[in-house]
């Protein structure tokens, strides 16, 4: 069952807040119908504007979209940063955000596949700068947990260490990012083994790192970056 997003967006659109009231329509339409095929118009409809007001505040519907991701990062980071807030120990915060990551894909997979798919890659391979700076703050939680002790020692951030960081990073994303899709597409199931499922491989994962964490190679960015 998907999720009706409810965010710091959530209030009655009064003048001077358009673009406020505008992405918490495009929230609400890809909740319910989980697609992104929908019209500036219907969202200015949700929003009680007129057709061209989305215009004032977005080049295009990609421009828009840009915008909805960037809040579904700051969504996620949220609940990543909540599901840690009584925990001390590195290793439990990294498994609770990792816990918060799954559940947020799940529960929406239309924002989470806007989020993490190609629709907003440019022909450089670039992506809108709004949703990299989002996404840069969502891995700083994971880069704390890691560096702080979460896979049986601190880890120095230091720029001899940076290619041991990302490397635990992208063991983590990949694991947790590969099982959201396979639980989101009914590939693996059911629905109610899902916490489970995601405790089984997280742990499985936690241990294989705390004995060995594969550095990525030299010039290889695990991002989004923040450069374009």
């Amino acid at each position: 069952m998907t999720e009706v997003i409810s965010t710091k967006y959530n209030r009655p659109y009064h003048h001077g807040d358009l673009y406020r009231a505008i992405v918490e329509a495009a929230l609400e339409v890809l909740s319910e119908s989980q697609s992104t095929e929908f019209s500036m118009r219907e969202l200015a409809r949700r929003a009680g504007v007129s057709h061209n007001a989305p215009y004032k505040h977005f080049a295009d519907k990609r421009d828009l979209l840009a915008a909805v991701s960037a809040v579904g990062f700051e969504l996620l980071a949220m609940r990543m940063a909540e599901a840690t807030k009584e925990l001390d120990g590195p290793r439990m915060r990294l498994a609770a955000m990792a816990r918060a990551y799954v559940r947020g894909g799940i529960n929406n997979p239309a924002l989470y596949r806007l989020m993490f798919g190609g629709y907003l890659g440019g022909q450089d391979e670039g992506r809108p700068i709004i949703e990299r700076t989002a996404a840069h703050n969502m891995k700083a939680l994971i880069v704390d947990a890691i560096t702080c002790g979460a896979l049986g020692r601190p880890i120095a951030i230091t720029e001899s260490n940076t290619q041991t960081i990302d490397g635990a990073i992208l063991v983590f994303w990949s694991q947790m990012h590969g099982l959201t899709l396979l639980l989101a597409d009914r590939l693996v199931g059911p629905s109610d083994k899902l916490e489970e499922l995601t405790e089984n491989v997280l742990q499985g994962m936690l241990d294989g790192l705390v004995n060995s964490i594969p550095a990525v190679p030299e010039g290889v960015w695990v991002g989004p970056p923040l450069a374009g």
